[in-house]
């Protein structure tokens, strides 16, 4: 009877984990209930789509696996030269049989600690080949896609899903994917080695197993949940972040700082509550499998205490201090990798989660698409008709009804109208930034839609009213990636539109650094930056969008100049609130609520005395107030 006590002990100690595990499980089904998370896309789907981009490096990975197993083999085989030692040293001594085990212990350790460092230089290097190529592959994509679709996405989570998410799967690649690997071989060995030796001790063993495998699948389920809460909350602080950042001025204007301390707080109280449920799950599992460890230990020490370390036969199988020492350590070799897929698996979920969120940046389709006979446009003459064009942002609410006109190559024409009539929308429409829902846009007689998207933009030049700069200098900005200007061509353009008026007066030229967003520099300067830009680049098409809004008067009269010339290079196109900018030009088309009104010259609006000649008597008072 006493044979079986250690069977019994074990039988309790497990029944008493199995009621710790049942509440804890009730505790973590409560937290869920409350995160409310939905599964989002399966394991398995993750693991084929991130194996896609380890499939190129497999020569790397096998080199590892191969490496791994004599890594391994230290693990394996160690613990039987330890229990040697035992029964060497309990026997007659014989210092040569000592030293001979200890050389191939030290060998065997030489062996695997080279083989580790080997094996962790071979994987940091294909892991980062890797998340550069997601990275890559993820800053192309959001690239591709429309305005409509970036304008849906905060930038913070963009941002997000290219840095810290990409350092997620960076762990799984180069750390996580390969101990796990290991740690199965080094159970699998153990498992082997110990049957080998004795299998009763073995089945004790074996005992623990099922509630090992119970806790890890339970625990699996729940840290990803919780790890997609922590993935919400840091996207959601991260988004936070970047547009109130970005913001800052607008809320110490308004004296706003203690509104937006408070929403930051709730935001950053809610990731506190997600990484606290991560915490909770984390906590629960590697105490549980620990005092599954603590308690087959036990069992162990319990036979030797009994007496069975004097070559005492239980259930008929021989047990000897060496044995003893052997499967003390093979346990803590077969638990000590279960507890450490605690953490693992902690990476391999946050890994995932980040997977899953990129993933779904992935699985946006670009709305505008190259059709797949889409032709190469080598030159634009400036044609451009607008056939019947209906377009709305959302279903149902149009912006554009029924648009059509024509504009002949190196005409200047113009487009005004109230706030919402559909001016700037025609020009994105002509970039095919959206594609329309009903009518043709044509470019040279052409449909854009059959025109290849980069082939067309390349002819096109956009001047906005709010001009984007980035962080470099004022070349780099002016030049974007163009290659094979010179300094002299550049200068030139700068001195077309007037730029160089306050380039000139820099103490580095076109080498002054340029700050987030240009905010070194005044609305009019960085209004006369892009029209060099967009000279350098020479487009068949210029487009200006409310280019001379907001601009001082002394700014505007070289802005007005710049236009003067900037209108004999080629077609171009303006939507303009001041209409002393558009006097000049060959069509002026009045729009209102989608729909075309008025089309003529100056004189010809002017005439008519409809909507156009109540816009300019309006500004053309406001002028003269302003004046007295």
């Amino acid at each position: 009877m006493h044979e079986f006590f250690p069977l019994i002990a074990v039988g309790a100690v497990l029944g008493v984990i199995s009621v710790i595990f049942i509440i804890a499980y009730l505790t973590i089904r409560k937290q869920k209930e409350a995160i409310g998370f939905d599964r989002n896309m399966k394991d398995s789907e993750i693991t084929r789509r991130l194996l896609v981009y380890a499939k190129p490096h497999l020569k790397s990975f096998i080199l590892v696996l191969i490496i791994m197993l004599f890594s391994v083999s230290y693990d394996i085989i160690a613990p039987i030269i330890m229990g040697y030692m035992v029964e060497i040293i309990k026997a007659d001594f014989a210092m040569s049989e000592l030293l001979k085990l200890v050389a191939i212990y030290a060998g065997i350790l030489v062996v695997s600690l080279v083989c580790t460092y080997v094996q962790a230089i071979v994987l940091q290097k294909t892991g980062q080949k890797i998340i550069s190529r997601i990275r890559e592959d993820l800053f192309v994509h959001i690239e591709s896609l429309s305005h409509n679709q970036l304008n849906s996405i905060p930038v913070g989570k963009l941002v997000t899903r290219v840095t810290n998410d990409t350092g997620a799967i960076s762990m799984m690649f180069t750390n996580i994917l390969v101990n796990l690997v290991k740690n199965f071989f080094i159970i699998i060995g153990v498992l082997v080695a110990m049957l080998c030796l004795n299998y009763m001790l073995t089945l004790m063993v074996l005992c623990f197993v099922p509630f090992i495998v119970l806790f890890t699948v339970v625990f699996r389920k729940f840290s990803r949940k919780a790890y997609r809460r922590v993935k919400d909350g840091t996207t959601d602080i991260n988004t936070f972040l970047s547009e109130n950042l970005s913001g800052m001025k607008i809320i110490q204007i308004f004296n706003r700082e203690e509104w937006k301390k408070d929403e930051f707080d709730r935001k950053n109280a809610e990731l506190g509550k997600a990484k606290t449920g991560e915490m909770l799950v984390f906590s629960i599992f590697r105490p549980l499998v620990y005092m599954l460890y603590i308690t087959s230990v036990l069992c162990l020490l319990y036979l030797a205490g009994r007496g069975y370390i004097k070559d005492f036969a239980f259930l008929g199988q021989v047990i000897t201090s060496g044995l003893v020492v052997t499967f003390y350590s093979y346990i803590n070799k077969f638990f000590n990798p279960i507890q450490n897929l605690a953490e693992q698996f902690n990476w391999l979920q946050s890994a995932f989660a980040s997977a899953e969120k990129i993933f779904t940046i992935f699985d946006m389709t670009p709305e505008i698409q190259d059709a797949e006979d889409a032709i190469e446009l080598e030159s634009v003459e400036g044609n451009i008709e607008f056939r019947d064009v209906w377009f709305a942002y959302k279903e149902g609410e149009w912006v554009l009804r029924g648009v059509s006109f024509t504009v002949n190559a190196g005409d200047t024409v113009a487009f005004v109208g109230s706030t919402g009539s559909g001016k700037t929308t025609i020009l994105s429409l002509l970039c095919r930034n959206y594609d329309i829902q009903k009518g043709q846009i044509l470019v040279d007689g052409k449909d854009i839609r059959t025109i290849k998207k980069s082939s067309l933009r390349k002819h096109f030049g956009q001047m906005l009213q709010d001009v984007f700069l980035f962080s470099g200098t004022i070349r780099s900005n002016i030049l974007l990636g163009l290659e094979g200007v010179s300094d002299e061509e550049v200068m030139e353009a700068c001195r077309y539109v007037n730029a160089d008026h306050f380039i000139d007066r820099l103490e580095k030229g076109l080498d002054e650094p340029v700050r987030d967003r240009g905010n070194n520099f005044s609305a009019g300067q960085r209004q006369l930056l892009s029209f060099a830009r967009t000279i350098v680049h020479r487009p068949a098409v210029m487009i200006l969008d409310e280019a001379t809004a907001n601009i001082d008067t002394e700014t505007e009269q070289l802005i007005q100049d710049s236009l003067e010339k900037m209108m004999n290079i080629g077609t171009m196109l303006i939507v303009a609130h001041r209409l002393s900018t558009i006097q000049h030009a060959d069509k002026i088309i009045v729009l209102s609520h989608g729909k075309i009104i008025e089309e003529g010259n100056h004189a010809e609006l002017l005439e008519l005395r409809g909507r156009y000649y109540d816009l300019y008597k309006m500004q053309f008072e406001k002028k003269k107030l302003l004046e007295a």
